[in-house]
């Protein structure tokens, strides 16, 4: 974080929400307010041979440390740039025969930064690691036991040569770790790869309508310069016009939620209570509760039954996608959107969880017309209830103009990749990985689009052989996951 940015934002006691964050000038949307590296950060277990341990990308083949068989880098000079933070790291994973979880690799990274730099404010940060709430008095009997656990684990891999430091203090610094462990993605925004601390970010406040948005960003490999080529980085970045003096925020939750739930989850993992406007006046919790009006408008009996029925239709699915039954998947949303179609209104949170998944796995098993037709009764549905400039909304879009294109429906295909294109170049910025590989798509639909409207016959002849030469891009396998919460809370 430069001089120049802390100077645009400031420390200050936010009314009934302890620390925040407000502007010191004007942002406009799409403005990085600031951008901060990781204090510290870590892969996931599950994929420590698969995603560079300096700059989080994933990679196909990547180089492991000679020392420690342990950590993973695309490169040399990823290599060199974690040395730092990895030579305690490593040293401490040999004697001890084998690297711990994650959540343990994390505090260490933690500490051993405190006995390099004292516990003190570092250079660009606007709060020292003392000074973050743990919460760890909030925390039921089922926590306290991880704590403990996670305490214990702690101390057997912590080298006795290294500084120690006292239960409480430990503790601190994992109740840290459980309500400010930021979530870190691959550099396609799509995957959740690993956890990292990042102490300005904790300072922003949640609203469930924010005006900003946090993206995770990978650094350039193009770069030679170290400084660049592995600089992970988060960006806070402006969604809507920002007065100086007004309070920054971000959401820690999806918007697709009625009000009580979205509470309920904020409450559970990070201990308050949401009082922003949208949670006070339950906004667009009448949109995503719709029901089909008119004449022939169901009775509360039949719209209660259909509720029921697609919620323990998501559950039915998610089982089978966990066991990848993708056919049995698309069986069970086509049955679930046949009982909804007459009952639930074309916003209801409910019809759009089926409808997203249905383009998803359609799209997988490329059946393309299928999935467009879902996929933009999706989108149409999400432009009503998200902001607009909302970057899972963003990602949607994109999405369903890829599942276009692939079905041949050029206009529509061309349409929605630029309605998410003028999205993500707000909520990701016009250099992040994404936006560039939507400026492609952007200009090649283009192209395709005027050939379309000069010669239908042609376009599609040209099309068809073009399929032929190539392999059709097989869709990324349907994810399990519901894409990644802003802050990574361990279920």
């Amino acid at each position: 974080m430069t001089k120049g940015e802390m100077e645009s934002v400031e420390v200050f006691t936010s009314e009934g929400k302890g620390r925040g964050l407000k502007a010191q000038k004007e942002f406009l949307p799409g403005d990085v307010i600031f951008a901060e590296p990781a204090y510290a950060a870590v892969v996931f277990d599950s994929l420590t041979h698969v995603v560079c341990h300096t700059c989080f990308k994933r990679q196909e083949r990547l180089h492991r440390c000679g020392q420690c068989k342990f950590a993973h880098y695309c490169d040399r000079t990823c290599q060199r740039a974690a040395w730092l933070n990895h030579k305690n790291e490593c040293s401490a994973i040999k004697k001890h025969g084998k690297a711990p979880t994650e959540n343990i690799r994390l505090a260490a990274r933690i500490m051993w930064k405190i006995e390099r730099e004292g516990s003190g404010l570092s250079e660009g940060c606007l709060v020292s690691i003392d000074d973050l709430q743990n919460h760890v008095d909030h925390f039921g009997e089922e926590e306290k036991k991880e704590l403990h656990a996670d305490v214990q684990s702690f101390l057997e891999f912590w080298p006795p040569q290294s500084q120690q430091f006292g239960m409480q203090y430990i503790s601190h610094v994992f109740g840290v770790i459980s309500c400010n462990g930021f979530t870190l993605s691959d550099q396609r925004g799509l995957q959740a790869v690993g956890v990292g601390i990042f102490p300005n970010l904790c300072q922003v406040n949640h609203d469930c309508w924010p005006n900003c948005t946090v993206i995770f960003n990978n650094g350039n490999h193009e770069a030679v310069r170290s400084m660049f080529h592995t600089q992970m980085r988060i960006e806070l970045r402006a969604l809507s016009k920002i007065a100086p003096g007004d309070e920054l925020s971000v959401s820690y939750v999806d918007f697709l939620n009625v009000s009580e739930e979205r509470r309920k989850q904020l409450k559970k993992q990070y201990y308050f209570d949401c009082a922003c406007e949208h949670c006070k006046k339950q906004i667009k919790d009448d949109l995503m509760l719709a029901v089909k009006q008119g004449e022939s408008k169901p009775s509360a009996e039949t719209v209660k039954e259909v509720v029921q029925f697609s919620k323990d239709t998501l559950e039915k699915i998610n089982k089978a996608r966990i066991e990848g039954l993708y056919h049995e998947v698309v069986k069970m949303c086509r049955e679930c959107l046949k009982k909804q179609e007459p009952v639930l209104g074309d916003t209801n949170i409910y019809l759009l969880r089926i409808l997203s998944i249905a383009s998803e796995v359609l799209s997988y098993l490329q059946m393309f017309e299928e999935a467009a037709d879902y996929a933009k009764k999706m989108v149409d549905g999400y432009m009503k209830i998200y902001h607009p400039n909302n970057a899972q909304l963003g990602m949607a879009v994109m999405r369903a103009g890829v599942t276009h294109w692939h079905a041949g429906l050029i206009e529509a295909g061309h349409g929605l990749i630029c309605k998410a294109y003028a999205i993500l170049l707000i909520t990701h910025g016009p250099s992040h990985p994404i936006t560039k590989d939507l400026e492609v798509m952007r200009v090649q639909t283009e192209m395709e689009l005027r050939m379309f409207q000069q010669n239908e016959f042609m376009y599609y002849k040209m099309r068809e052989a073009a399929l032929k030469n190539q392999k059709i891009q097989v869709m990324p396998e349907p994810s399990n996951e519901t894409s990644p919460g802003l802050f990574h809370k361990k279920e």
